[in-house]
């Protein structure tokens, strides 16, 4: 549980605060379950071009009163059904909110009117919000019981009375299942008042279905009926978006309010034909969360339960862009729906498809509760089929092959992008009934690779078939609009004069670039053939090749350069986004001197990958000039520091001559230097000189890289000094170097041993030596 103002809540506050944290996040949730337009892709695939529509939604919400639900359990019917009420598919959908019980005694009814039915735009948002909070659990006298058959009949009058036929209507039933009617007098004598309801309920379900009403049943306490929920969902109708087991109505039991985001959740996805993605475990914020979009995505909404109202949410895009909430941005179209409340969603229309960011942020004190992270969508599936050899013989084997992919000709590489994929197909012509086939992606067989989207069967065409053939396939999965796919052919009457075969290996370019392979053609008849060359199943003007056509020469056996060119940079500069692209299509050649009968069919995979940039293309040269450059750096600091280590004072020997060119008692070692000159004086000149170091002294020596030393004096003259070569200083005083070894603390002892230093030694302060340390020679 949270705090507030730093006081732990009680268990009555914090069931409180998990109805609010439920409250109102269904309006984000119905308002995914818009029908699909065209479709994305993940990564590179692109969005698509169309824009969907979003039909309006019919649907009513029916909240157990009855004695039989603990406090608890009403709580959590109440967050549900203001979190149901309150997500829509559009502003044109509408809701109708009622509680029930059981009608027991005069002036009695078994339906509590609560919200009536409401048009969702925003204002109407703000009163369902408002009027689901008069649903409440019933007292004694006020009919305690549970009439499932009033409640339905109640919802079917609420869905069809004035209402378009052609809206999805979809009941919605919170119980805990357990039908009580035994103190109802409308159901007659009480001995038979139970099987009185049972039998109302079969005629109400019975009436569901005939209108049109799908029910979902949502069970609520310890141990709901699930047997009559079960009866209950199954008694509605039953015909979704889809003919696939998934997108039927079934009953689910909630745990609780903490359940009840992710029940619905699954429940929108499987009503609507939508499909439900979960993202990873729940984080307290700060923080950021991912989750995919799929490339077949045409329209989908990041759900995102925040649990506290504070939480300020972020949505990043797989181009590493921040998106908005409203309007429309590098080709999707984003709404934002409950970002006030506990649970918010974004829809996006044309999603760019890939791995979306979710950041959560919270000030302080509103970090306690963890944010949940996942996606609804819908898409569109695409397909293509070929037939090989697409002109058989009679008795001939042939290979169907059904290529999962975009409308647009993207491949789909992961198979959960269409998990639950039912397909069907089959072979029909001329002479002989139909022929099912059963196509599989199990790596099998004709099958080359397990779940790489394509499903492959075989067949052998009827001994009778002549003339036409038409194999076809349909893709259908939950969420996804079905697609249907046929190619023609044609039965052959012997050997075709003309024969082909083409290798146009998987490619990998650039936009702008091409990918070659080759034609290999025999005609063995007498007379030319013209053959015309096209790339179908995806977007006209992708992938384009040449030659078109070419024309065989009568008996020509020969192989022929084919190219297949990729569209120009504009074309994928909104798309790439820095990924690469996987474009599938199919290689038709047919001969129109042959009354334009197909020869290949053949599948072409091209991915394309970024133009690279100047560093991809000459990554070698910034290396190899990064080095050079480098090298040539360290040679000059090299030779920079040579050059001043062999300017470097340290270690010269200074001493001093009398007027005569006699050396003074005692010798003075020069330390480092300032910018290489090592500085001194001379002190006591006139009575005992010395020389000593002196910082801006007027005299300063530094080697001299060809020898010696040079001395430069205060005004800034500069003498050669050496050992065979005095300078003088004064009248009386000359300066000389001395015998000396680079490294003083090697010098053997003089006959100076004293630890003490000589007389007229100076010790040269920094750099300077005792006398202990010296060598005379």
């Amino acid at each position: 549980m949270g705090r507030v103002n730093g006081v732990r809540e009680t268990r009555k506050g914090g069931a409180r605060r998990a109805a609010l944290a439920v409250l109102g996040a269904t309006a984000v949730l119905m308002s995914l379950s818009a029908p699909t337009g065209r479709s994305s892709g993940r990564d590179a695939v692109p969005v698509a071009e169309t824009e969907p529509a979003f039909p309006a939604v019919n649907y009513v919400v029916a909240v157990d009163e009855s004695a039989s639900l603990a406090d608890a359990d009403m709580a959590a019917e109440k967050a549900a059904a203001a979190r149901i009420a309150l997500g829509d598919v559009s502003s044109s959908s509408h809701v109708t909110v009622f509680g029930f019980a059981a009608a027991e005694g005069g002036g009695q009814s078994a339906v509590d009117p609560v919200c009536p039915r409401t048009s969702l735009d925003a204002a109407g948002r703000e009163t369902i919000g408002a009027c689901v909070g008069k649903l409440r659990k019933r007292e004694d006298g006020e009919g305690t019981g549970t009439d499932f058959p009033s409640a339905i009949r109640q919802g079917v009058h609420e869905l069809t009375d004035g209402t378009d036929p052609l809206e999805p209507r979809v009941l919605f039933l919170l119980t805990d299942g357990i039908m009580e009617v035994e103190d109802s007098p409308k159901y007659g004598d009480p001995a038979h008042r139970k099987a009185e309801g049972e039998r109302q309920l079969t005629l109400a379900l019975r009436d569901a279905a005939e209108q049109g009403v799908q029910i979902w049943p949502l069970g609520f306490g310890p141990k709901p009926d699930e047997e009559q929920l079960a009866q209950i969902a199954a008694g509605g109708y039953q015909k979704g978006c889809v003919a696939l087991p998934s997108a039927r109505p079934k009953a689910v039991k909630v745990g609780g309010a903490k359940d009840v985001g992710s029940t619905l959740e699954r429940i929108f996805a499987a009503a609507h034909c939508m499909r439900h993605e979960a993202g990873p475990d729940p984080q307290l914020p700060p923080s950021t969360q991912k989750i995919g979009i799929s490339p077949l995505a045409t329209v989908g909404s990041i759900v995102v339960d925040k649990g506290d109202p504070e939480v300020r949410i972020t949505y990043i895009d797989p181009a590493d862009n921040e998106v908005p909430t409203s309007g429309t941005s590098r080709g999707s179209t984003f709404e934002l729906a409950g970002g006030t409340g506990t649970v918010e969603a974004l829809k996006i229309t044309d999603p760019l498809p890939g791995v979306w960011k979710v950041k959560a942020e919270a000030p302080e004190g509103h970090r306690s509760l963890p944010v949940a992270v996942s996606v609804l969508w819908q898409g569109e599936l695409g397909g293509a089929i070929s037939m090989d050899p697409p002109s058989p013989r009679a008795g001939d084997e042939v290979t169907v092959t059904m290529r999962v992919q975009t409308r647009e000709g993207y491949q789909i590489k992961d198979p959960s992008d269409y998990a639950g994929l039912r397909v069907r197909s089959e072979l029909t012509g001329e002479g002989f009934d139909a022929l099912p086939l059963d196509l599989v992606d199990d790596g099998k067989g004709k099958d080359a690779k397990a779940s790489d989207g394509s499903f492959t069967g075989t067949a052998e065409i009827p001994a009778d078939a002549s003339g036409a053939l038409k194999v076809s396939a349909t893709l259908t999965a939950t969420g996804l609009s079905a697609d249907t796919r046929s190619e023609d052919g044609r039965v052959a009457p012997g050997e075709l004069p003309v024969t082909t075969a083409l290798d146009i290996p998987a490619g990998d370019t650039h936009p702008g670039g091409k990918v070659t392979g080759t034609l290999a053609v025999h005609n063995t008849s007498d007379s030319a053939h013209a053959l015309k060359l096209s790339i179908t199943d995806l977007t006209p003007g992708l992938l384009t090749i040449a030659p078109a056509e070419l024309t065989l020469k009568a008996g020509e056996s020969s192989t022929r350069e084919v190219t297949v060119t990729v569209a120009d940079d504009d074309v994928f500069a909104e798309r790439l986004n820095g990924g690469a692209l996987s474009l599938a299509g199919t290689v038709k050649v047919v001969d129109t001197t042959d009354e334009d009968r197909t020869l290949v069919q053949s599948a072409l995979s091209v991915e394309v990958t970024p133009e690279p940039g100047i560093w991809d293309r000459y990554w070698w040269g910034f290396l190899s000039g990064a080095v050079l450059i480098a090298l040539a750096v360290a040679a000059v600091l090299a030779w920079i520091r040579l050059r001043q280590a062999r300017r470097d004072p340290h270690g010269l020997v200074l001493r001093l001559l009398d007027e005569h060119g006699e050396p003074l008692p005692g010798e003075h070692v020069a330390g480092h230097g300032h910018k290489q000159w090592y500085e001194f004086g001379v002190a006591e000149a006139h009575i005992s000189p010395r020389i000593e170091r002196r910082a801006h002294g007027p005299y300063a020596v530094r080697r001299n890289p060809n020898g010696g030393a040079v001395l430069r004096r205060r005004d800034g003259g500069r003498i050669p000094l050496s050992t065979a070569i005095p300078v003088q200083l004064t009248d009386g005083l000359s300066l000389a170097l001395g015998e000396e070894t680079r490294n003083p603390r090697k010098r053997k002892p003089s006959s100076v041993t004293s630890t003490a230093p000589a007389p007229g030694i100076d010790p040269g302060g920094q750099g300077g030596t005792s006398a202990y340390d010296q060598t005379y020679l």
